[in-house]
């Protein structure tokens, strides 16, 4: 996987992150920046630890499926981007909350990077940096998610479903690039 690839990957990961930090943007009655930066840390850290997880998860089973790992890759992908996709559309608006409390943001934080567990799974099986992609990840998570807390607290709710929808198709995109690939209609 190139730096290009791991970069737009990253943007589409953190798409989750910044539709939940524009929430927390919107609850906030004037811009906070001490709880946006630790919004931010939350969700960076996450975002970076849970593809180190899914990496140590996919190599050590990587006997059994390297055959398949192209197959692996695209349905992980695919499955993700889809539900983001549909999410876009889903317009529930629970995540309002402008607390930063540990339990607030932990279950936040989980809930926006298990897509980034099974992007791991998918690293384990792919060339691919993993100091690299984790570093890149968390802090291109960072800095979108600082980003999404003053859009969200500026603008209010206007890109929380696009946010989510366009991490969705990028998501897909990559799945099927990789497939491609691997069967040879394409070369990287």
């Amino acid at each position: 996987m190139s730096l290009i690839e791991i970069i737009v990957l990253s943007i589409g990961l953190a798409m989750d992150a910044f539709a939940v930090s524009i929430c927390k943007g919107l609850s906030m009655k004037k811009m906070n920046w001490k709880n946006a930066i630790i919004i931010a840390l939350y969700f960076g850290l996450f975002q970076a630890l849970m593809p180190v997880l899914g990496y140590f998860l996919g190599t050590t089973f990587e006997h059994i499926v390297t055959n398949i790992d192209h197959w692996i890759a695209f349905i992980l992908l695919g499955s993700i981007g889809g539900n983001m996709i549909k999410e876009s559309f889903d317009g529930e608006d629970d995540k309002k909350n402008d607390s930063v409390d540990f339990k607030t943001m932990v279950v936040l934080a989980i809930a926006t990077s298990i897509d980034a567990l099974a992007v791991g799974i998918t690293f384990a099986f792919l060339q691919v940096n993993i100091l690299v992609a984790v570093a890149l990840i968390g802090i291109i998570t960072f800095s979108i998610s600082l980003l999404g807390v003053k859009v969200g607290n500026r603008f209010g709710d206007k890109f929380q479903n696009k946010a989510e929808l366009a991490g969705g198709v990028i998501l897909i995109i990559l799945g099927l690039k990789i497939l491609l690939e691997h069967l040879g209609v394409f070369a990287g």
